[in-house]
């Protein structure tokens, strides 16, 4: 009767992975979640809105002969993302699809955009002009949120410009707002196939400094300004205060992705015998929520919320 804070399905955006092969790939650094063909995917789709998940944010993982310096392949009609949020919003008219807006599922090099001509840094208005493309591309596909994970200076406005000029009004920008340049982020590298080499490569030239709070103030303020009908923070498990204090300077619904990181190294506790699995997960997730976040990105949606279901 006094508790605080609760979980429930509504709470969660379920992330999948979609490639274009025949089968399910097992993806070795995140146990429990696999690259699945158009059909799995449909199917876990199903199966997530059976136990009242609302929303499925769909990730492409492309074959590495179709990337290049440009990432050209995002455009291109035969981008196995269109083709699977066409299918899921067939099968499965009510629920909520969120699509990714980066390059890096695309590009040869692994970044979120453009090189310049030295390959040290992200060409800012020359990715925004590729992103806005895209957007309009998976909105035409059925996307209801294009959620652009890029970080790029004024994409949100001009996403918003482009969807509007394109008919697409009522599709809604998720911006991840507040996205820090983390080293959680390795599993989902490999799950999209965007690691390059044996090393991680860096994006602190467009991704946010792990030091800062307020900068997450000024990039939320940016990003409302420019349009944006909900924000993210990302990740989520270690930047609680940073979810809090977003809070705190928007009323705009609030989003946090418990990436993959966080996911795997409680399944390595876990494995290890130094974690209760279970109880581990959910307090992870009931922090995030007790932090003020309204949405939770999670892999480990659909096997709580089916924990929910039978409470």
């Amino acid at each position: 009767m006094v508790r605080e804070t609760v979980l429930t399905p509504d709470s969660f955006i379920y992330p999948l992975f979609v490639h274009a092969g025949a089968e399910a790939v097992e993806i070795a650094s995140m146990p429990g979640v696999r690259r699945l063909p158009v059909a799995g995917l449909v199917a876990e789709c199903e199966a997530a809105w059976a136990v009242g998940i609302p929303a499925v944010a769909i990730f492409p993982a492309i074959a590495p002969e179709l990337k290049d310096a440009r990432g050209t392949h995002g455009l291109d009609v035969r981008n196995v993302l269109f083709a699977a949020v066409r299918e899921v919003k067939t099968a499965i008219p009510g629920l909520t699809i969120v699509t990714d807006v980066a390059l890096d599922p695309y590009t040869s090099h692994g970044h979120d955009g453009v090189l310049s001509a030295d390959e040290k840094e992200v060409v800012n208005d020359e990715t925004v002009e590729i992103l806005c493309e895209l957007a309009v591309k998976e909105a035409e596909a059925g996307a209801d949120i294009v959620a652009p994970s890029d970080m790029m200076d004024g994409r949100v406005g001009a996403i918003r410009a482009a969807l509007d000029a394109a008919g697409f009004e009522n599709t809604i920008i998720l911006s991840y707002a507040a996205k820090y340049a983390s080293a959680y982020y390795g599993p989902f590298r490999d799950a999209v196939g965007s690691k390059i080499g044996k090393d991680a490569i860096s994006k602190a030239t467009y991704q946010m400094d792990p030091a800062n709070a307020m900068e997450a103030v000024r990039e939320i303020a940016l990003d409302e300004a420019e349009g944006a009908d909900m924000v993210m923070v990302k990740p989520a498990g270690a930047y609680l205060d940073v979810i809090r204090t977003v809070r705190e300077v928007t009323d705009l619904p609030l989003a946090a992705y418990q990436v993959s990181g966080e996911y795997s190294q409680i399944h390595a506790g876990a494995r290890l015998g130094w974690l209760d699995y279970e109880r581990t997960r959910d307090e992870s997730l009931l922090a995030i929520k007790r932090a003020g976040a309204d949405m939770i990105l999670t892999y480990f949606a659909r096997e709580v919320a089916e924990k929910l279901a039978r409470a």
